[in-house]
């Protein structure tokens, strides 16, 4: 073998040539830096003017638009998209191209969104699914943007590799940089533009290309503020006037809230539209932060409620005392609740960056349009005067069509028929060719005719596209027609209420020039933000206090305060609360006074703001609830519910137990805890439609809002309830006229689980159908009448209506009898009682009776006044017919 010997030689330094170029530091960061920049700026972060997308966006759509994945077509794996646009298109990472796909696809990011996303693509608090599990394809409003892409409506520049062509720009017969907005930060700036309604801006539009010289002012006319698409209301506009004219500015959004009674012991705020790009979780969590920082005071707790099918809702608990206007006031304050959006409105214009105002980024999406229209326009005209071009050449030839076949069969070859053609027929080399390669089945007597057809229609839409293209007017006109069509098809009606705040602080809703459809939303969010003013003025003094260190002057601060006040339940059903004075007013109302059906109380006492009361059932059921909670109304000389909330609503909002089928409210009564220094309160009286009574020792529960105060029979309901000390007075009345009244120190007090014992003996086939407790003091009976015949009285009177059973119910007048309480005598407990009203012919049953103090006023059903009969002193007499029927009376 042989042996190979390979010789080393030392290295000298001296002997390799160099070629090192010294530049300054300073110098080369500086260029480097600046083409970095010039990358980020023009490549990636900021959005082209004229439609609105950053670079990997309308890589995305234009590329989606090539795979033919249409809103008609089915969806199509992200992660194939994500492929086709990363390996002909864009050479970056898969994740940076299906986050932005992502976004395109979000209807809470994108006022119009341009992808129709299948799958998991992420909330506000979450993220997307991976992009192998997701599909997409174009959405509608995405069709707009690629509209006659492939007529030379932009131009086009060679991709990474040189080996396909990508667009600069797309058509986008919408505005989307107004409508969907964007975000991103380049090196040295950044832009954050604000959503928009479609139909807003091409409104704008429109009133911009038609007068050129168009205010400001006047183009907010027709675009007043943001469109965000999860809704919300904007306060104040002085912001967006700023953003539209200089470019930047600050606006203030605010959630969309209400009140309501969650149970009946609890009222809640209901979140049900958040500012734009805020999360439910991320708004929990400040909430939360805040109640264990005490920035927060008043809230018991917030549950995220949101669903697919409801939409956002999320509700926040209020303690009870605390006033819910000044509670939603704090919570605007220190949560995401109310946010600040900084519009920065920056946006390449001819490939550099430019902060824009409102009338600017029409302009430049305007002028685009035009562009767009007249590039389609020359192109159609072009490839139309191509085709009339063949169609007249092979109209000629069909003139003599056996002589071209002739010369076409004696020629050696193709070239050589192509000159004879020429020579022969006056053609040119293109319509020669055309012939050529015709296919002998065109040459019939119908393609003739459809030749000719079509020869005159491109004639037409020639002249049309020159008429286009030789005016201004008529090219002007074709893009407003096509800016129309864009928002028949894809517009969709205002989301966001504006509302505008004068210098005293009033807020007025804003209405778009010409746009009555947001009207409602608008008048509704203005009443329920108008609230707060008041409202905020008391947390502006909590604030204060608690930057001051004093904890306990914020918390009162949020509180109403415990002043005294009446409740008052109306013979309706309606209960509210009032000034202490309504208690006076009602005992010295006059017998001249009308009253209407709000105007009978049936349970009315005094209380304190902060206290609690019951509501007793027809089921045997007390319903614990807050005075606070009722509505206020204002002082009136008649005393009455007018404004209130029905009673009802509040049974079926408690914890402990459902709602039992018919039940109703039938009186209300005070739940002031017993103090160490003041009186027992009195035993509850409660009575029966079977007869039975019962007198409750208010032993209640410590911790449920509901309970059962007497154990009823099947079939038996609680007539009325009422306080009852020992010496006042129960009166029982049957249905058949018989009446019983006794001594409430008769009836032993009782458990909350005990059923009773009887009141009234009741005769076979009737019920009781009223029973009331008369306070001993009232009782009495005076009666003085002057030489003019007017009289006056007082005390406490039985009013009973005779009628028949078998007539329906309200349409019955009846007759009417006012008796003096005094003139029935008292008998024992369980006894059956005396009769209160004589039968005449026609009569057998009562169907109406009310004891109470005199005067009674009674209406119909309607609130009209029925008059009633002078006291009779006779407890068995006949009565005296109504005008009308009575359904009310107190």
């Amino acid at each position: 073998m042989a042996h190979r010997t390979t010789t080393h030689q030392a290295y000298d330094p001296r002997q390799v040539q160099e070629h090192i170029v010294e530049t300054p530091l300073n110098e080369e960061m500086s260029k480097s830096f600046l083409e970095y920049a010039y990358s980020v700026i023009y490549a990636r972060a900021l959005p082209d003017a004229r439609d609105g997308l950053k670079p990997v966006q309308r890589r995305i759509i234009y590329q989606m638009g090539e795979m033919n994945l249409t809103p008609d077509r089915p969806y199509m794996k992200s992660a194939r998209v994500v492929g086709e646009v990363m390996g002909k298109l864009h050479p970056h990472g898969d994740s940076a191209i299906y986050e932005a796909m992502v976004r395109l696809a979000q209807p809470f990011a994108m006022r119009l969104a341009l992808v129709d996303g299948h799958g998991n693509f992420g909330s506000l608090d979450d993220g997307p699914a991976a992009s192998r599990y997701t599909e997409a394809r174009l959405a509608p409003a995405a069709l707009g943007m690629n509209a006659d892409i492939d007529e030379d409506t932009v131009d086009f520049t060679p991709n990474y590799d040189n080996k396909l062509k990508e667009p600069t720009v797309l058509p986008a017969a919408i505005p989307n940089l107004l409508v969907n907005g964007g975000s991103g930060i380049a090196v040295g700036m950044a832009t954050n533009m604000a959503t928009h309604n479609l139909g807003e801006v091409v409104a704008a539009a429109k009133h911009l290309m038609a007068h050129p010289d168009a205010t400001l002012e006047e183009l907010m006319r027709y675009v007043p503020g943001p469109d965000w698409p999860g809704g919300g209301i904007i306060i104040g506009r002085n912001g967006i006037r700023e953003a539209y004219e200089t470019g930047r500015g600050t606006l203030t959004t605010r959630s969309m809230t209400h009140f309501e009674n969650v149970t009946a012991r609890k009222k809640a705020i209901v979140v049900t539209e958040l500012p734009f790009m805020v999360g439910p979780e991320r708004v929990l969590e400040r909430i939360s932060e805040g109640v264990k920082n005490r920035k927060l005071e008043g809230i018991s707790g917030a549950i995220d409620l949101t669903d697919r099918h409801n939409g956002t809702r999320l509700v926040i608990e209020i303690k009870t005392g605390f006033d819910p206007n000044a509670v939603l006031a704090q919570l605007f304050r220190h949560t995401p609740l109310q946010d600040n959006f900084t519009m920065n409105n920056v946006a390449l214009v001819d490939g550099r960056p430019h902060t824009m105002g409102l009338k600017e980024m029409l302009q430049v999406w305007i002028d685009h349009r035009r562009i767009v229209v007249r590039r389609r326009s020359e192109f159609r005209r072009r490839k139309a005067l191509e085709r009339l071009h063949l169609v007249e050449g092979l109209l000629l030839a069909m003139i003599d069509i056996d002589e071209v076949i002739q010369v076409i069969r004696t020629s050696d070859d193709a070239d050589a028929a192509k000159s004879r053609l020429i020579a022969v027929f006056d053609l040119d080399d293109v319509q020669a060719q055309y012939i050529l390669d015709l296919r002998l089945r065109r040459l019939t007597r119908m393609s003739r005719i459809e030749l000719e057809a079509e020869r005159d229609d491109l004639k037409r839409r020639i002249e049309e596209l020159e008429r286009i293209l030789a005016s201004a007017q008529e090219l002007d006109r074709v893009v407003v027609d096509e800016m129309d069509q864009a928002v028949a098809e894809y517009g969709t009606p205002r989301r966001t209420v504006l509302l505008d705040e004068a210098e005293d602080g009033t807020l007025t809703p804003v209405t778009p020039h010409g746009d009555d459809s947001v009207n409602a939303a608008a008048m509704k969010a203005a009443a329920a933000a108008a609230t707060l003013s008041s409202a905020e003025a008391d947390v502006a003094a909590a604030a204060a206090a608690r930057k001051a260190g004093e904890d306990a002057a914020a918390v009162a601060a949020l509180q109403i305060d415990d002043e005294p006040c009446t409740v008052m339940l109306g013979a309706s059903g309606t209960i509210a609360r009032s000034t202490p004075a309504a208690l006076d007013a009602w005992e010295s109302r006059s017998t001249s006074d009308e009253r209407t059906k709000d105007d009978h109380i049936v349970s009315i006492f005094r209380t304190t703001t902060r206290s609690s009361y019951g509501l007793v059932t027809s089921a045997g059921r007390l319903v614990l609830a807050h005075v606070v909670e009722l509505p206020a109304l204002a002082a009136s000389p008649q005393t009455n519910v007018a404004g209130g909330i029905p009673a009802d609503e509040l049974i079926g909002m408690t914890e402990s137990t459902d709602p039992i089928p018919g039940e109703h409210v039938v009186a209300a009564i005070p739940m002031d805890q017993r103090d160490d220094d003041g009186p027992t309160p009195a035993p509850l009286a409660i009575g029966t439609r079977a007869g039975v009574v019962k007198r409750w020792n208010r032993e209640a529960p410590t911790t449920m809002d509901s309970w059962s105060v007497i154990d009823l029979k099947d079939g038996d309901s609680v007539l009325f309830a009422a306080d009852a000390a020992d010496e006042d007075r129960l009166v029982f009345i049957a249905s058949d006229s018989s009446l019983l009244t006794f001594d409430a120190g008769n009836v032993r007090p009782q458990g909350r689980t005990a059923g009773g014992m009887a009141g009234i003996r009741l005769a076979e086939g009737c019920t009781a159908i009223t029973f009331n407790v008369v306070p001993a003091g009232k009782i009495a009976w005076t009666y003085e009448e002057g030489d003019n015949g007017m009289f006056s009285a007082s005390g406490a009177v039985v009013l009973t209506v005779a009628g028949d059973k078998d007539a329906l119910p309200g349409t019955e007048n009846g007759a009417a009898k006012v008796t003096p309480l005094e003139m029935y005598p008292t008998k024992g407990r369980g006894t059956g009682g005396v009769r209160s009203q004589r039968f005449l012919k026609g009569q057998n049953t009562l169907i109406f009776a009310r004891v109470g103090m005199y005067p009674l006023h009674a209406s119909t059903e309607g609130g009209s006044p029925v008059e009633l009969p002078k006291p009779d002193m006779r407890r068995d007499a006949s009565g005296v017919d109504l005008a009308a029927p009575v359904a009310f009376c107190g």
